[in-house]
């Protein structure tokens, strides 16, 4: 019997944003979880731009918090919240329905691992205990536990085919 246990490492974003869509999902086989999708702020504070991401709700705070902001959104108030989400990626779709059936479109996807902050109508309503960032984005990885590629692979990922530069092997 093994006691390992499993570490992961999160390719982290974290912004301001939107929240909509709050739903729980059942699948066939498995047991059912929370997504919800927030529509990111970015750019020009006077010509701002949106993103929005497909989530899954990650970790029993952040599903707790969503779930305090679900009447606010089916109420159509502007939940504004700030967020950190991990494991960032692509998912290709074809759109079913309206002006761009049948086109191809893209979802970003990604698990919402903590919200620092709750503004419902531009009230602040929450906000998360501080946690160093670099501690929270590595916490299952304590210095020198992260793992590194051997220096082979390394250099077969230049393109070139050459080896690291001189000054990267001090580091």
């Amino acid at each position: 019997m093994s006691n390992s246990s499993t570490k992961y490492i999160n390719l982290i974003t974290e912004g301001m944003g939107y929240l909509n869509r709050i739903r729980e999902i059942k699948p066939r086989k498995g047991d059912a979880f929370l997504c919800c999708d927030i529509n990111a702020v970015y750019g020009d504070c006077d010509d701002v731009s949106y993103q929005r991401f497909d989530l899954k709700v990650s970790g029993t705070d952040a599903a707790h918090l969503i779930r305090k902001c679900e009447q606010a959104v089916k109420a159509e108030r502007k939940v504004l919240v700030g967020f950190r989400v991990g494991d960032l990626r692509t998912d290709l779709f074809t759109y079913s329905k309206g002006e761009r059936a049948g086109q191809p479109g893209v979802s970003l996807k990604a698990r919402l691992l903590f919200i620092a902050w709750i503004n419902i109508d531009k009230v602040r309503v929450y906000t998360a205990e501080s946690k160093p960032r670099d501690e929270a984005a590595n916490e299952d990885f304590p210095p020198g536990d992260v793992p590194v590629p051997s220096s082979a692979s390394r250099s077969a990922a230049n393109e070139d085919g050459t080896d690291s530069p001189a000054m990267a092997a001090s580091f």
